[in-house]
């Protein structure tokens, strides 16, 4: 095709008094390197260098570099983030720091102009991201109260940051607009969450999250996205006793939640990653939906939405027996230590496991403990191991299903799968 143009017809039926009339479009398509297009860009711009290096010649090395770029262009235009991740601007690192952080994982974050650095909490079970702000009841935040910590932790103060506003309660994201006096007061949150008398209370902003990105490994990029942020000036329960004292990113799949909005943004797709290794540290991206090879199952709507992570598990299996009638709805929370069973299913598990352990079982630990058993290297044990089956034979094995210390020289191990 020399000229590289192309005669395109597109016909549009048109009903006009009930009978059919019929109309025929056509448009030229002309290739931006061809001779019509010098034509038409001379007859615009005086000249084909006015605006323009040199007309490029056809299938040179400039020709194909100039095409390669437009392409490189128009696929950023047509699938925007597809392939893009983003992570906290001081890193995707996750930390763990056991005991003293109440055994969550954390990350660096920084919000607001100028930035403010926060340690926060990640939680899958809840949707909220709110941090010490304007402080009524508060945990400590100076590092000498924490053995961890090498630098004090921080509070929001939302009249410093130039990019923060307040959410009205008149916006569609204002879930207590109930509780409000006027559509342009600050609309209020409170969240309660499982463990015994802990919340979050105070009033929702939009400021900055401070992010990065990469796509397809190339070089890194910063990114400050809009996120709503819960001004948290009162905590209760366990976030004044060691749990998320400089706040709590919630990762659910709510309208609120960071990976929700940063997917209405067209920022990312619609999924996050979390993946820690033994010690409990790890990485955190949003927009990963990992490997095609990986195993996967779909998350299930409770009530018609799709409020929290559920999954069906259609069988529990220890070692190579597969127990029946032992399917269950799970929630993934990363919020939680152990995994715990409704109670039909784990006397089917135990039952199984006695059966195989074959190890000599502790009779004098408490109620909570009482699957204890002796292995040490005097008498030998077999553990079975556990794995979980999902929708069209998916199956997971359960890592860590045990826990293991040792007193008096002898070896004990605890099943750490615990009842409801």
């Amino acid at each position: 095709m020399e000229k590289c143009a192309v005669v395109l017809a597109l016909s549009v039926w048109f009903l006009l008094g009930g009978s059919a009339a019929a109309a025929t479009f056509s448009s030229k398509l002309i290739h931006r390197f061809s001779d019509d297009a010098k034509v038409i860009w001379t007859a615009r711009n005086g000249s084909a260098g006015n605006g323009v290096v040199s007309w490029p010649e056809r299938h040179s090395l400039e020709y194909l570099e100039l095409l390669l770029g437009n392409d490189w262009k128009r696929q950023r235009m047509k699938v925007g983030s597809k392939n893009q991740l983003l992570f906290p601007s001081q890193g995707s690192q996750t930390l763990f720091f056991g005991n003293e952080f109440d055994w969550l994982h954390y990350t660096w974050i920084d919000i607001g102009t100028p930035n403010v650095s926060f340690l926060v909490a990640l939680d899958a079970g809840s949707d909220l991201l709110w941090v010490p702000c304007d402080c009524i009841q508060c945990a400590p935040l100076s590092a000498s109260n924490y053995n961890s910590l090498d630098k004090d932790l921080s509070e929001y103060t939302p009249s410093l940051s130039s990019s923060s506003k307040n959410l009205s309660c008149s916006h569609q994201l204002c879930e207590s607009s109930l509780y409000c006096k006027g559509p342009n007061d600050p609309c209020p949150y409170i969240i309660e969450y499982d463990s015994d008398n802990t919340s979050s209370s105070g009033y929702l902003v939009e400021d900055k999250l401070h992010l990065k990105s990469f796509i397809d490994h190339a070089v890194e990029s910063s990114i400050q996205a809009s996120v709503i942020i819960g001004c948290g000036r009162k905590q209760s329960g366990g976030y004044l006793d060691g749990a998320a004292p400089d706040g709590l990113m919630g990762l659910g799949p709510g309208n609120v939640s960071v990976p929700s909005l940063l997917a209405k943004a067209g920022l990312i797709q619609n999924s996050f990653s979390i993946c820690l290794d033994e010690t409990g540290s790890g990485r955190i991206y949003f927009g990963d939906k990992g490997l095609p090879s990986q195993q996967s199952t779909p998350f299930l709507p409770i009530g018609g939405n799709y409020e929290t992570y559920f999954v069906r598990v259609e069988h529990l299996c220890v070692g190579n027996s597969c127990l029946n009638k032992s399917g269950f709805l799970a929630l993934v929370d990363s919020g939680t230590s152990f995994t715990y069973l409704p109670p039909e299913i784990y006397d089917k598990v135990i039952l199984e496991f006695e059966k195989q352990v074959k190890a000599r079982r502790i009779s004098d630990q408490d109620d909570l403990w009482k699957y204890c058993y002796n292995v040490s290297s005097e008498e030998p044990f077999n553990i079975p191991g556990m794995r979980l089956k999902f929708a069209l034979n998916q199956s997971f094995e359960i890592h860590n299903h045990i826990y293991s210390y040792t007193e008096t020289e002898v070896s004990l191990l605890f099943l750490s799968i615990l009842n409801l």
